[in-house]
């Protein structure tokens, strides 16, 4: 089912995730499909629960989106539960992210090159996979959701200045977007 999408200046974007309950085979799939249709809808590469609304630690990415730029994520997509990093790489890179969560705002974030992250499929099997280039952009910017983090906390004080007037539009709902948004 489409949900909408919660907005900056709702709470439960800065709360931290629970870990979803594996037992829950049921909840956690339709939570899944949930996040498939909304990010279809919103026409996003990625979507955490918090962003619908529900604070469980459940992601979804599709590099289908963005294989234009980047062919090598034609076909790649992850659904992740209760993931956790377990290791990243020194080296980092600068991309412009954005945000369903934070429509109309891009900036340039630093974040390490490689993850190597350990998580649960849609089938609740256990994997360690590691990912890189954008494909780690993807994972880590969603991976922040979980933690209460919006990739407008990982943005120079000064970009911080300069975005403020488009966020405080966000709190006023002075802002239009393709898909429906929750603004609390």
């Amino acid at each position: 089912m489409i949900k909408p999408i919660y907005v900056y200046g709702a709470e439960v974007l800065r709360l931290k995730a629970e870990p979803a309950d594996l037992s829950d085979r049921e909840g956690i799939a339709a939570l899944v499909q949930d996040l498939k249709d909304t990010l279809a809808k919103a026409d996003g590469c990625g979507l955490a629960a918090p962003q619908i609304g529900v604070s469980k630690q459940v992601v979804i990415v599709d590099g289908d989106v963005v294989s234009d730029i980047y062919d090598y994520l034609k076909g790649f997509s992850r659904t992740l539960i209760n993931p956790e990093i377990i290791a990243s790489s020194a080296e980092k890179t600068t991309y412009s992210e954005g945000c369903l969560s934070v429509p109309g705002i891009y900036c340039d974030v630093s974040r390490p090159k490689k993850v190597t992250v350990r998580y649960y499929d849609e089938d609740l099997k256990e994997v360690t996979e590691e990912f890189d280039n954008f494909a780690s952009r993807m994972i880590q910017h969603e991976l922040s959701h979980l933690d209460g983090d919006l990739f407008t906390d990982h943005v120079p004080q000064i970009r911080k200045k300069i975005i403020s007037k488009k966020l405080q539009n966000i709190l006023k709902g002075k802002v239009q977007t393709r898909y429906n948004i929750k603004q609390k």
